[in-house]
């Protein structure tokens, strides 16, 4: 019975997929019931509207959704079966759907599959939307509106809505930002309304909202903003959009309690709060309130929202488009010294992209997407595996640096969750329309266009950025006069060429960034563009000699094959007289993406490729550009960095290579749950479950002594751990305040009574509770205190 019924809603909702929508303003018929208050003065155009065609995007949509094509919609629903007092139907998947995050995959992969129903008209994509949301409704009569899988959340909500709040940035009452995928569940079932038409998941959607209302009537404003430190996700844009789909006001009141006013309020008075702040945290927040506006014409909600944007755009962001390190916004305009493996988080790029469209909808300039177009094809493009579809949570810019992509199966991070709906929606913002029904042209991705109120279907054809071609062809039954905007992009020279049908016109550009051509089209009439693309350079706003090189839109990134070069000495440097990347960047041939330095490398000439094109390769984006005479100087740095090297050696008394069979088995050295491995071309060796490490190292008579041990900076979290010298304890090491990616050399002195009149010492690293030893590479060493 179930097959006939899920047949019957795949039919009727077949029937209905023309009317597929969007939460970014739309013209004409939509099922936004409540309408914008303020002029738009752009539409978006529905995803079924937009063809990909052969390219880079449409082979990122296909990788993404082969995979979505094959998980199981039983294994995400596995928890909200059990919790639900059901019999679940499959096993439940790995990474965060195994802890404390579990539940948010499955709205992520409901709102992916949604849009690729849309965007394809795959039937196997419409079966799964209505399987998971026919088992969701199964669920959630026995949980009183309520959908979730998280670990004992029973008992954490009944907390919270009883006042007993504890909150910290990402716990809230023991459970891991809860609200966060409360969200993502939420904008599962209204995308699975949106793009399927599936009304029983707006209901459903409904029933959560009151569950949610209910939780938090009887909590005063000073518990809701204590709750409001843990991350909560878009919560206020979903219910806002929930507002908008049912006209019931009793959701736009409530989005306002998701309304962290610490940091929403300031920004709307134009302070810059965010340094320090988890960027992902802020800008679902913002997504919220520039929606808000759109319904409601709060001029607080829409100063938050460009001021944010100005400001992550302007003084946040890397070169590819992408924010954070350690998914965190550092100092306003300092980011030279924050390349590391843990920067430009897939999530928030994801999201800015979101901001970005609907600011765009209000205000249609091309300089949004000048910023749209550089994060799609340099940090969204990029963060996914060509081969395999898999996904970056990070990606990192660390010099020398590896991208890391998840496990089809055992990951499922929030970037794996935000990365199912990176690829199926790429048709998204290439084209808009007005009130009058002009058309825009913003991305030159190869596509076609069902421009269906003015009765045409357009064409574009491109290869950007293989060459710098890109044809707009028009077929229509009548003709019609309006206007056809096209985005001049800022990357373009002044050689910009335009034809219409063959006869090269002015390239005449308007305010807003667009070139503008009004006329009655009719059918076969062609527009084309000669996009000249140069290579230029992005420096860092505080490092105008850290750079990173551009052609066209594409961000080059030097690639050093699958072998780590050595961190500090093996990163190549670029020494030109001529500071224009052109003078000393040459295509490897005259159709080719490939560049070479020549004369210009130090120690060696570097090759450079499109960063979306590199997987499994070591690279660099950012490279340090010197002119001859600066690079003299530094120069001297090297030697001071060599001169400390031998005099740490000159200091040495004993010397333990961590990871080798003999220098090992000379010290003794034995420990519980350890493991081993090799990065950044240096052997380490770490602990796990508790368990601890310990050696033996000689010593020099009549000497004071400190024992030196290295780290690599990174995200060290549950890394804490007592250094003993002969079972007295010495020092205490935290390795989550190293965050630079680089090697850090750290020596703790030994009191004088441990270790006078021996000959050795024996050296213990045990683990502070929960938490793990090391990883301490390369070599340990006892040294003379100088």
């Amino acid at each position: 019975m179930k097959k006939v019924l899920l047949l019957v809603t795949a039919v009727i909702s077949a029937a209905l997929a023309v009317h597929s929508q969007s939460y970014f303003p739309v013209k004409g018929k939509s099922k936004m019931v409540v309408k914008e208050s303020v002029p738009v003065r752009a539409f978006t155009i529905p995803l079924e509207k937009v063809r990909l065609h052969e390219g880079p995007f449409q082979q990122a949509r296909e990788a993404d959704t082969k995979w979505l094509a094959t998980i199981e919609p039983d294994r995400l629903l596995a928890d909200f079966r059990k919790h639900a007092g059901l019999q679940a139907r499959g096993e439940r998947y790995g990474g965060w759907e195994s802890s404390g995050l579990a539940g948010h995959s499955l709205g992520h992969y409901l709102s992916a599959i949604s849009m690729e129903y849309a965007v394809s008209n795959d039937k196997r994509f419409l079966e799964k939307v209505n399987y998971i949301v026919d088992e969701l409704a199964e669920c959630q009569p026995k949980r009183n509106g309520y959908l979730g899988a998280i670990p004992k959340e029973d008992s954490m909500w009944a907390e919270v809505k009883n006042g007993n709040i504890r909150s910290r940035g990402f716990d809230l009452n023991g459970a891991w930002s809860p609200w966060y995928t409360v969200h993502k569940i939420m904008a599962g079932l209204l995308d699975a309304y949106l793009y399927c038409n599936n009304s029983k998941a707006l209901d459903m959607q409904e029933k959560f909202a009151v569950w949610t209302e209910d939780l938090l009537a009887g909590l005063p404003d000073s518990l809701v903003q204590k709750m409001l430190l843990c991350e909560y996700g878009g919560m206020n844009e979903t219910l806002v959009n929930t507002y908008a789909l049912t006209n019931n006001k009793r959701f736009l009141d409530l989005s306002y309690k998701f309304h962290d006013r610490k940091i929403l309020d300031s920004l709307a008075m134009q302070h810059d709060i965010l340094p320090g702040k988890h960027s992902n945290t802020q800008i679902p927040k913002v997504i919220g309130c520039i929606r808000r506006y759109q319904l409601t014409g709060s001029e607080q909600d829409r100063s938050t929202a460009t001021f944010f944007w100005n400001t992550v755009v302007n003084q946040h962001t890397y070169a590819p488009g992408g924010n954070s390190n350690y998914e965190y916004f550092g100092p306003a305009a300092k980011l030279s010294e924050t390349l590391t493996d843990n920067t430009m988080e897939t999530c928030n790029t994801y999201n800015m992209l979101k901001l970005t469209k609907h600011l765009y909808a209000l205000d249609p300039r091309a300089s949004y997407f000048d910023f749209y177009e550089r994060a799609l094809y340099n940090h969204i493009l990029a963060s996914q595996h060509d081969g395999d579809g898999m996904m970056c949570y990070f990606v990192p810019l660390r010099m020398g640096g590896k991208k890391r992509f998840s496990n089809p199966y055992n990951t499922f991070t929030c970037c794996v969750g935000s990365g199912m709906e990176n690829h199926v929606k790429y048709g998204e913002g290439i084209y808009a329309t007005d009130r009058d029904g002009n058309l825009f042209v913003n991305l030159f991705i190869a596509s076609e266009l069902d421009f269906t109120e003015q009765g045409a279907k357009v064409e574009l054809t491109t290869k950007l950025p293989q060459d710098d071609q890109v044809e707009l062809k028009l077929s229509m039954k009548k003709p019609k006069t309006y206007s056809i905007r096209v985005r001049r992009p800022h990357w373009a020279g002044r050689e910009l060429v335009l034809s219409v049908n063959g006869e090269t016109i002015p390239a005449v550009t308007d305010d807003q960034g667009y070139i503008s051509l009004k006329r009655k089209w009719k059918d076969g009439d062609r527009i084309s563009l000669t996009l000249p693309m140069d290579l230029y350079s992005s420096p860092m706003p505080d490092n105008p000699s850290r750079q990173a090189f551009f052609y066209g839109p594409v961000t080059l990134a030097g690639v050093f094959g699958n072998r780590e070069p050595e961190p500090v000495s093996g990163i190549p440097v670029i020494v030109s007289g001529n500071v224009q990347p052109a003078s000393w960047l040459k295509k490897s041939t005259a159709d080719s993406l490939v560049f070479t330095s020549v004369n210009a490398g130090v120690p060696s000439q570097v090759v450079f490729r499109p960063f979306h094109e590199i997987n499994d390769d070591f690279y660099s984006v950012y490279f340090d550009v010197f002119t001859p005479e600066a690079w003299k100087a530094e120069q001297v740095k090297y030697e001071s960095a060599r001169r400390e090297q031998r005099r740490i050696d000159s200091l040495t008394v004993d010397n333990l290579r961590v990871g080798e069979m003999q220098p090992e088995r000379d010290h003794e050295f034995s420990g519980e749950e350890m493991f081993t491995g090799e990065t950044h071309g240096r052997k380490w060796r770490s602990t796990r479950n508790g368990g601890s490490m310990r050696f033996e190292m000689a010593l020099r008579a009549d000497a004071g002594h400190a024992l030196m041990l290295t780290y690599w900076g990174m995200d060290n979290r549950g890394r804490m751990f007592d250094i003993f010298v002969d079972d007295v304890l010495v020092a205490t090491e935290d390795l989550n305040k190293y965050k630079g990616s680089r090697f850090y050399d750290i020596s703790y002195p030994i009191p004088a009574g441990i270790t006078n009149g021996k000959q050795k010492v024996t050296v213990q690293l045990k683990p502070r509770p929960n938490n793990s030893v090391g990883p301490v590479y390369g070599n340990i060493r006892m040294m003379l205190l100088p």
